[in-house]
């Protein structure tokens, strides 16, 4: 269980890009231009305090080689849209997924004739023969290459395989998850040296448990409080580890775990360290298993670091790049939550449709009533969406172990764990008394077990850890102002030199002077997608999302020149405008899925879709004119002040 690592400025990180944009941005990235000095930061510090300054310098600097802009959805806040990106749709070579097939077939027959997710949340423990039952099936190897004991398989077939577990088993999505999403699998696959893949990568392949360390109990989303600190031996040759780690997801059962530390600044800038650390290692304490609402058996840990003996071999990428190496995993390891949420709304559906189709109420079934096939159509509708957008995302991945799909990823995880949300809450509503009681009780009274109430603790979780959903609105909103700051920030930087300044404000105007009148145009040409050849509908909604990417872009630039840098501190504005971009990314992958199917009830399922979110996004674009958002935050100071006490008076202290 993971927060995102973000500074409290609002400016959280990542790294991504992919396509190059047809606006060229000036770029602030040092290899672009080889021989050119370092670039000064963009954006002005000199009315930060220090503890800000040095959360945004942290994270700013773990962005090496941002370009936000370059990637399909971080060019629709540019007003760019590309067909090619999505058309056709992304699809496994015919040879990786006849693999993929072969193992999620083992998973799924393994998983309906040896586990019982109901006892594993009853009981709060995983069975040692379901360890050893994924082990024998590659479960703790899925990406892991060959060479190194693993199956190999591509991120689209990990993706699927979450959605299988997250529709059977959360508990056991967890495990997975955390041990070779964000555990010591994943950083080791992206930036671990030749010798380090030789000595861990066979062993967690074969089902050594692995965790990932970086929340603190004083520390969530600002990394440049980290309290956990390494210090070099005299000799040089190892770090010794100080410190404690919170809700460290498989810490319990972990044999080696990837700890994030503060090691000595350099430059005048703090720096965080990523080490691969030996659970065994004289000095690491598990010092309690945390328990929660929901996830009965997740085996989540506070683990203390006293004296931690760590061999400088034991270090990934490099010294002080840990929050890269932190941010990056976490961004890919981002896309099992909307497959889990994925697969949990695919069964929340199944659940919802048959009990629909088959409970009688004033004279028919209730699915006919048009309130509760309102709810199914949504559900089937957004689910549809949210398989779309991670499978396009997950593709990314596959063309590019090392691409940069925060963006996507972030937009997945948000979207997709808050809808699924609804989703389990829907099939409760339309199970009434019976979404509410237990598996348990069902069963006992000789019902059906359906594991709703169990869905429906283990899936609150999902909108809050790796990176919750407010989180996630600024670390996407960071991203997608970053082309503006690195033209126009410069111009306000008091810091800068003059004639820095001046040379920033021409390569401004001249930008904009021909960026600006484009996004009219192209709102009125529906430039992207004149060419498009899809149905008839599906097009329609694909020129949709063309004009509207232009006018979030001109919008966005409105709210700039009005805020100024001040903007960063609209966070519920910045949140409609990234709302409005993620509903264009799931309109885009709905439709581009949908076509590739050639399915007729695929697209009447990704019509209706359209036609939803595009009221959505009429009603944040009306939100971001007409709002209540400074009464409301006057009305919270006031509460927060103790002004409004007598609001909480006739309840109960404890």
């Amino acid at each position: 269980m993971k927060t995102e690592s973000s500074p409290q400025t609002g400016r959280p990180a990542g790294t991504m890009g992919s396509d190059e944009a047809d606006a060229k941005v000036p770029s602030a990235d040092p290899q672009s231009n080889p021989g050119a000095p370092e670039p000064q930061s963009a954006i002005d510090t000199s009315r930060m305090s220090p503890e800000q300054r040095a959360a945004l310098e942290l994270t700013e600097a773990a962005r090496e080689g941002a370009h936000a802009e370059r990637g399909l959805c971080g060019g629709l806040f540019m007003g760019q849209f590309h067909l090619e990106a999505i058309q056709p749709f992304p699809m496994e070579t015919a040879q990786s997924r006849a693999r993929g097939e072969e193992f999620l077939k083992k998973l799924r027959d393994y998983l309906e004739a040896h586990v019982d997710p109901d006892e594993i949340d009853r009981t709060g423990e995983i069975p040692q023969e379901v360890f050893e039952g994924l082990t024998q099936l590659g479960a703790f190897g899925i990406k892991i290459a060959p060479e190194y004991g693993g199956l190999g398989l591509s991120q689209t077939t990990y993706c699927r395989a979450a959605m299988l577990l997250g529709s059977y088993c959360a508990n056991l999505t967890a495990l997975i998850s955390a041990h070779q999403s964000i555990g010591v699998p994943q950083p080791l696959i992206l930036f671990g040296t030749d010798e380090q893949k030789r000595r861990f990568l066979p062993r967690v392949a074969a089902g050594e448990i692995s965790a990932f360390a970086l929340t603190e109990p004083k520390v969530g989303s600002d990394p440049a409080r980290m309290e956990t600190h390494a210090e070099p031996t005299a000799d040089g040759r190892h770090f010794v580890i100080n410190g404690e780690k919170l809700w460290c997801t498989n810490g319990i059962k972990a044999g080696v775990i990837a700890v994030m530390a503060r090691t000595a600044s350099k430059n005048g800038r703090n720096q965080i360290t990523a080490f691969l650390v030996e659970m065994n290692t004289p000095g690491v304490e598990v010092v309690r298993r945390c328990h929660f609402m929901g996830l009965r058996a997740l085996y989540n840990a506070v683990v203390r670091f006293t004296d931690v003996k760590v061999p400088v071999e034991n270090i990934l990428l490099a010294e002080g790049k840990g929050l890269r190496v932190a941010l990056t995993t976490l961004n890919t390891g981002r896309l099992t939550l909307p497959a889990a949420c994925t697969g949990m709304s695919k069964r929340c559906l199944r659940i919802a449709r048959k009990w629909a189709a088959e409970r009688i109420q004033w004279g028919a079934p209730i699915g006919q009533h048009a309130a509760v096939a309102d709810k199914i159509a949504r559900m089937a509708s957004e689910t549809f969406a949210m398989e779309a957008m991670t499978l396009f995302a997950a593709s990314i991945v596959d063309r590019d172990k090392h691409a940069d799909v925060r963006l996507e990823a972030a937009m997945c995880k948000l979207w997709a764990t808050e809808r699924s949300w609804e989703h389990v809450n829907e099939a409760m509503q339309i199970r009434g008394g019976r979404g509410y009681e237990t598996a348990q009780s069902l069963a006992a009274r000789g019902e059906e077990p359906v594991p709703v109430e169990r869905f429906f603790r283990d899936s609150r979780i999902n909108t809050i850890f790796e990176g919750s959903s407010e989180i996630m609105r600024l670390f996407i909103a960071r991203e997608v102002l970053d082309p503006h700051l690195k033209i126009g920030a410069p111009v306000l930087n008091t810091q800068l030199p003059k004639d820095v300044r001046f040379k920033a404000a021409l390569r401004s105007a001249t930008f904009y002077g021909t960026w600006y009148p484009k996004q009219w145009l192209g709102a009125l040409t529906g430039s992207g997608v004149r060419n498009c050849e899809w149905d008839r509908r599906l097009a329609t909604h694909l020129r949709y999302a063309s004009r509207t990417s232009h006018r979030l872009a001109r919008t966005l630039f409105h709210s700039m020149a009005r805020y100024g840098p001040k903007l960063e501190r609209q966070q519920l504005l910045l949140g409609r405008f990234v709302d409005i971009g993620t509903e264009l990314f799931a309109i885009i992958a709905t439709c581009s899925r949908a076509e590739s199917m050639g399915n007729a009830d695929a697209i009447d399922v990704a019509s209706l879709f359209c036609r939803r979110a595009r009221l959505r996004i009429e009603q944040l674009f009306e939100g971001i004119a007409h709002n209540a958002d400074r009464p409301g935050y006057k009305v919270a100071r006031q509460v927060l002040n103790g002004d409004c006490l007598w609001l909480e008076e006739g309840t109960v202290n404890g």
